[in-house]
């Protein structure tokens, strides 16, 4: 694929309204995967350096950017602090020397293999949260403190609700596309 060749990402999943009556654990993970899509969508149909583009300087910000942030967001969450996993590498796209790479490293970075990581990432997590408790304690403290599924979930709403936002802004940069 070249970077003009069509979008890395043509099928996304669907998104479906969130129950307006259910249970806090279906509720949580309906209003989640309802973002994940939001984020999906906002990138479907456009080609490697559509996604790559730094739409809105002078922030290093772009779709792709957003795409590797937020499967660093989801390995972190549900692998490092709730199941307390050792990660190897630590993490995929940034470093000491680049504690913004997610975002900085993406004029090299193949959108296919980074599309793939962050959807294997959101598997990962589905299956890792089915059936389980919304008190369950993560393995590993955050910032010193105890936190349970309920309030990672909580997190992982508000941390997709606020980059969507940015998506948006992004995506009507590049193409004018505009919507939910």
């Amino acid at each position: 694929m070249t970077d003009t060749d069509a979008s890395p990402l043509t099928r996304t999943p669907p998104r479906i309204t969130p129950p307006f009556a259910a249970d806090e654990a279906t509720m949580l993970s309906a209003w989640l995967d309802f973002h994940r899509a939001t984020l999906a969508l906002k990138c479907e149909g456009l080609t490697p350096d559509q996604l790559r583009e730094r739409s809105c300087p002078p922030s290093p910000m772009s779709l792709l950017g957003l795409i590797r942030h937020m499967a660093e967001v989801e390995r972190h969450w549900f692998r490092r602090y709730l199941n307390g996993e050792t990660l190897e590498p630590a993490d995929r796209y940034w470093s000491d020397a680049f504690p913004d790479g997610d975002f900085d490293l993406v004029d090299d970075a193949d959108p296919v293999a980074d599309i793939a990581a962050w959807q294997a990432d959101v598997a990962y997590t589905r299956a890792t949260i089915e059936g389980v408790s919304l008190d369950t304690v993560a393995k590993r403290p955050w910032r010193g403190n105890e936190v349970t599924l309920r309030w990672i979930l909580f997190h992982m709403v508000e941390e997709y609700t606020r980059h969507n936002g940015h998506a948006d802004l992004l995506r009507e940069r590049i193409d004018g596309a505009i919507g939910e």
